[in-house]
């Protein structure tokens, strides 16, 4: 494990702690206006897909757009403005009285709505595929209550949209499905300010010290959300035999596992700690030299992101990952991470312990990935991808769009 790395100084960040009438303001501001909505701020996919994206456009010094972030108890205070936008970006927000307030106000003003979405979480026919997935209980009804609702609210969402944005190709085709699909634009997934300056500070400590490292060998599995609980069982087994015959391993499980399956008779080479910030998770990424992301190969999971990669990455951090078209385009197999399909983890992980324990190839390894991930998913390179969407969309309805192309 990776020692003395630098803690995070003063408060951590609030991605939700300016006023409505700010936000109103700064977004008024831009020669093109754009307002996201989202039901209410969370550190999940608020964070990735409204709040990191709004900071993005708004520090973008090539830019015209002027954005803001709303909850749906806000959609009342902002009804006022919506004639003023030149579009709307509803982020998986469900239905309801106050989406349909919006969506009313808004065809009266000709403002159009755009969805976004990072999963596929907006079609009904993929409701059982969706619990299986999450470990779901199929024979408890009130399970499919909860799904139904609110994968039919998002799709409720969905029809009263003209355009899309979504987070890798795979989702942008499910979305085709319901949308044109010249209308449903890629927005990727990337770090905020924070997050990555932090990053860096860890990277440059790791960096100053040669990839000095102690005590065993670390693997972390840092599973985010309870979606993520039953795709460990797709590594777990590799991990119990290599726990076996490596004395010198430990585990690091972060987030919302206790069910360590085949991991049980080594609990006490486990250390679990909780779910935590997004800045202190960067620092616990970085402690260990392995961090994995095993996903169930089916049509839910082929969808996610490439972020459980680049958020090790860029902390110089080895991932071994599951193949999904976005690992596959983000991964160099070998060079910047390791891709396993369900029968080669026994290899991927014990290919990973060798490279950790070579800490002159390690750090070379590293260095090299941590610089292409600081690049590839730096905080402000998604404001590009905002501009050519909004370019494309507004353009179907106005020819003479402001957005600047890039």
């Amino acid at each position: 494990m990776f020692a003395d790395l630098p803690r995070p100084t003063g408060p951590l960040p609030v991605l939700w702690d300016s006023t409505v009438t700010q936000r109103v303001g700064r977004m008024l501001d831009g020669e093109v206006r754009v307002a996201w909505f989202y039901g209410q701020p969370d550190t999940s996919t608020f964070r990735y897909r409204v709040a990191n994206v709004v900071e993005a456009v708004n520090s973008d010094p090539d830019g015209v757009v002027g954005a803001g972030w709303f909850s749906d108890d806000d959609i009342p205070s902002v009804l006022p403005v919506v004639p003023q936008l030149d579009a709307i970006v509803l982020a998986r927000h469900r239905y309801g009285g106050n989406v349909r307030r919006l969506a009313a106000t808004a065809a009266r003003a000709g403002v159009p709505l755009l969805f976004d979405t990072d999963d596929l979480v907006f079609d009904t026919a993929y409701a059982g595929l969706v619990m299986d997935s999450l470990g779901r209980d199929a024979t408890v009804s009130l399970d499919w209550d909860v799904w139904f609702s609110y994968m039919g609210r998002l799709n409720a969402t969905l029809g009263l949209c003209e355009g899309a944005f979504t987070t890798n190709q795979t989702l942008r085709a499910e979305l085709g499905r319901h949308l044109p699909l010249d209308s449903v634009h890629v927005v990727p997934n990337v770090l905020n300010r924070v997050q990555q300056d932090y990053s860096r500070s860890l990277l440059e400590a790791k960096q100053s010290s040669g990839y000095r490292r102690s005590g065993p060998v670390t693997i972390g599995y840092f599973s985010g959300t309870p979606s993520h609980v039953r795709d460990f069982t797709v590594a777990a087994p590799a991990l119990a035999r290599l726990l076996d015959r490596d004395p010198d391993v430990a585990v690091r499980i972060a987030g919302f596992l206790d069910d360590v399956g085949p991991l049980e008779e080594f609990r006490d080479r486990i250390e679990f700690v909780p779910f935590m910030h997004y800045v202190e998770l960067q620092h616990s990424i970085a402690e260990v030299e392995v961090n994995i992301a095993p996903l169930q190969h089916n049509a839910f999971n082929v969808c996610k992101s490439d972020l459980k990669f680049f958020e090790a990455a860029v902390v110089g951090t080895w991932t071994v990952a599951s193949h999904t078209p976005s690992l596959d385009a983000a991964v160099t197999d070998g060079v910047t991470g390791r891709l396993a399909r369900d029968h080669e983890w026994d290899g991927a992980l014990a290919e990973a312990v060798d490279l950790a324990r070579d800490t002159d190839r390690y750090a070379a390894t590293m260095t090299a990935a941590a610089e292409h991930a600081h690049r590839t998913w730096a905080w402000d390179s998604v404001a590009a991808s905002v501009r050519r969407a909004l370019d494309a969309q507004l353009a179907k309805g106005s020819p003479t769009s402001p957005v600047a192309s890039s």
